[in-house]
C-alpha cells in the first residue's frame, strides 16, 4: 500500500533511480519539497514547544523563594518540598522519556507532541491553583508527563524536516531556542511575581500552549518510523521502571543528605539491576525498543556521557546559584532574572554558530574546550563573596554561557547523525534521558554537599541561640531561608545569626562550585578521549553511507 511523504518526510519514492535525469540536488534530497520550503517555520514552532518546558523549569527557579514564605504569599514549602516540586517533574520526565521516544517514532510525532501540550498545559492551570506543597508536587508531576511527550518529540520532527547537511545550523538555533528560554523564564518570572501571586509562574504557560497547538496543527508534518517492527511491552516496562528507581533513589539520597541509608542504595541498586537486565533483554530480542549497538559507537557514547556529566554539573550549581542572589545578596527575583541574563545571552549568541567552529576545529576539540570553559567558571564562583562586586558574577555566567554553546550543538548533533532518521524519537529520548538523569543526580548530589555543608557551618552558631527548642534548631539549619526565618523572628538580635549564616552558605557554595568544577573536567576528559576527530567526524560519501542508514525505499533516510 502507498505511504504519503506525510506520514515520513525522511521517505523517498521507491525504487527511484539516484540522479537519473534530475539534478543532484533533488536526488540527494530526502525531505518533500513542499516540507523542505517551510523548514524554517516548522522549526519556530517547535522551538515555541520547547520554550514552554524550559520556561516553566526556569521561572520556577526564581519562584523557589516565594513559594518557600508562609501563606498567603507563598505555600511554606520547606527545602525537601521545594525540591519534590523540582524533582517530581524530573522523575516523571525522565522516567518516561525513552517510551515517549518509542511512541512518538511508533505512533506520530506530531500525535505525540500535541498530546504532550495539552497535558502540559493542564497541569500548569493545576499547578497554578495548588493549595499546598504537596497538591503542587502532584501538579508538577503531571506536567513533567507532559514534557515527556513533548521533548523528544520536537528534536524528532526537526531531524526528519531537515537534511542532514542542514540539521547542525537547525539543531544550533533549536540549542540557542534553550538559551532564550533561559532569558526569557527568570525575567518573566520576576514581573509576574512583583505584580501577581505564585501561581501566575505556571498559569503563563497557558497561552503559549494554545499558541503552540494552532500553530502545530496548522504547520507541522506528521512522521514515524515506516518499520516500527513488533511491539516491545518488556523493554518498555523494564526501562521505565529502572529509570524511575535510578531517579528516584537519586532524588532520595540528595534529600537525606546520605547515599549510603538502605533505602537509597536499594533503590538505586534496584534501579541500576532493571537497567541492566533491560540492556541483556534488548540484546536478545530480535525487535528491541533500543539497538543497544548504538552504544558501541563513539560518537555516541561519548555524546550521551557529555550530555550528562555537564548538566550534573550545571543543575547543581544553578540550584544554589538562586539563594545566592536573592538570599545572601538580597535581589529580587526580577533582578535575579536579569542577572541570568549573560548566561542565556552567550548561549543565544554562539550555539546558533557553533557549527561553524565545530567545521574548523572538529567536535572533539570544541566540546573539550567548551566543557573546560565550564570547569573554570565553575571554579571561578569560589570568588564570589557576600559582597564580591556582583559584575564578576556577570562576567563568570556569560563565560559559562560560551562553553555550553559549544557542547550541546556538536553533542546533539553527534547523538541524532549516529542513527537512521526513522529512529528520531528514540536518539533524541536517549539524548534527553541523560541530560535528565545527569541533572537530577548534580541536584541531588550536589545538593546534598551544600546541605552537609551549610548544616556543619552554621550548627556550632544556632546552638549558642539562647532559648531555641531543638526542633526548630534542627529545622532551621535545613537551608539559609530556613536560618534566616529564625534570624527574622529574633529581631535585632538575629543580626548575628543572619551574618553567619550567609557566611556558611558562601562558604558551602565554594565547595559545591568546586564538586561541580570536578565534574566538568571529567567531562572534557571522556569528550577528549572518547568523542572522534575532525578526520574521524568527517560524513562519508553517498556511496559509504548508503549500506550504514537504509530506508525501507532503498534510500539513505
Amino acid at each position: 500500500m502507498a505511504r504519503s511523504s506525510e506520514s515520513s518526510p525522511g521517505g523517498g519514492a521507491a525504487g527511484a533511480p539516484s540522479g537519473a535525469g534530475i539534478p543532484a540536488t533533488a536526488a540527494a534530497r530526502q525531505v518533500p519539497e513542499h516540507i523542505h520550503r517551510r523548514r524554517w517555520v516548522i522549526l519556530a514552532v517547535l522551538m515555541l514547544s520547547l520554550l514552554i518546558v524550559v520556561l516553566d523549569n526556569s521561572i520556577l527557579n526564581v519562584a523557589m523563594k516565594t513559594i518557600a514564605t508562609p501563606a498567603p504569599t507563598g505555600l511554606g514549602a520547606s527545602q525537601s518540598q521545594l525540591e519534590w516540586a523540582i524533582n517530581s517533574y524530573t522523575l516523571v520526565f525522565a522516567g518516561l522519556l525513552f517510551t515517549a521516544g518509542l511512541l512518538g517514532d511508533r505512533l506520530g510525532r506530531k500525535k505525540v507532541l500535541l498530546t504532550g501540550l495539552v497535558i502540559f498545559g493542564l497541569g500548569s492551570v493545576l499547578a497554578a491553583v495548588s493549595g499546598s506543597p504537596g497538591q503542587l508536587i502532584t501538579f508538577r508531576a503531571v506536567m513533567g508527563l507532559g514534557g515527556a511527550l513533548v521533548m523528544p518529540a520536537t528534536l524528532a520532527v526537526l531531524m526528519n524536516v531537515f537534511e542532514r547537511d542542514e540539521q547542525p545550523k537547525a539543531i544550533g538555533i533549536w540549542a540557542g531556542g534553550v538559551g532564550l528560554a533561559i532569558a526569557i523564564g527568570p525575567i518573566a518570572g520576576g514581573l509576574l511575581l512583583s505584580h501577581f501571586w505564585w501561581g501566575s509562574v505556571f498559569l503563563v504557560n497557558v497561552p503559549i500552549v494554545l499558541i503552540a497547538l494552532v500553530a502545530m496543527v496548522l504547520l507541522v508534518p506528521d512522521s514515524k518510523d515506516p518499520r516500527p517492527g513488533r511491539l516491545d511491552p518488556v523493554g518498555v516496562v523494564l526501562s521505565v521502571v529502572g529509570l524511575v528507581l535510578l531517579v528516584y533513589g537519586i532524588i532520595k539520597g540528595g534529600q537525606l543528605a546520605d547515599f549510603t541509608d538502605p533505602q537509597v542504595v536499594g533503590t538505586v541498586l534496584g534501579g541500576l539491576l532493571v537497567l541492566a537486565g533491560f540492556v541483556l533483554y534488548e540484546k536478545r530480542i530480535d525487535h528491541p525498543s533500543i539497538d543497544i549497538g548504538h552504544f558501541r559507537k563513539p560518537a555516541f557514547s561519548a555524546a550521551v556521557a557529555a550530555i550528562a556529566l555537564v548538566f550534573f554539573a550545571l543543575m547543581g550549581v544553578t540550584f544554589f546559584m538562586v539563594f545566592y542572589i536573592q538570599s545572601v545578596r538580597g535581589f529580587s527575583p526580577l533582578q535575579a532574572g536579569l542577572l541570568l541574563l549573560p548566561l542565556a545571552a552567550a548561549q543565544m549568541i554562539f550555539a546558533p554558530r557553533a557549527r561553524h567552529v565545530v567545521d574548523r576545529f572538529g567536535a572533539k576539540a570544541v566540546c573539550t574546550v567548551g566543557m573546560l570553559l565550564v570547569a573554570v567558571t565553575m571554579s571561578g564562583f569560589v570568588l564570589m563573596g557576600t559582597d564580591t562586586p556582583i559584575v564578576v558574577l556577570e562576567v563568570l555566567f556569560f563565560i559559562q554561557g560560551t562553553g555550553m554553546a559549544h557542547i550541546m550543538p556538536p553533542v546533539t548533533v553527534s547523538i541524532m547523525q549516529s542513527l537512521p532518521r526513522e529512529k528520531a524519537g528514540s536518539g533524541s529520548a536517549l539524548n534527553n534521558t541523560f541530560r535528565q538523569v545527569g541533572g537530577t543526580l548534580g541536584v541531588a548530589v550536589l545538593g546534598s554537599v551544600l546541605s552537609a555543608t551549610y548544616r556543619n557551618d552554621i550548627e556550632g552558631t544556632l546552638n549558642a541561640v539562647p532559648g531555641l527548642p531543638d526542633a526548630a534548631r534542627h529545622a532551621a539549619g535545613e537551608s539559609i531561608e530556613a536560618t534566616l526565618g529564625v534570624a527574622d523572628r529574633l529581631g535585632p538580635a538575629g543580626r548575628q545569626l543572619a551574618a553567619a549564616a550567609n557566611d556558611a552558605f558562601v562558604h558551602a557554595m565554594h565547595v559545591t562550585a568546586l564538586g561541580s568544577a570536578a565534574v566538568a573536567v571529567l567531562g572534557a576528559l571522556v569528550v577528549g578521549l572518547f568523542l572522534p576527530g575532525k578526520a574521524a567526524a568527517r560524513p562519508a560519501g553517498p556511496a559509504q553511507e548508503a549500506p550504514r542508514e537504509t530506508s525501507p525505499a532503498g534510500r539513505r533516510p
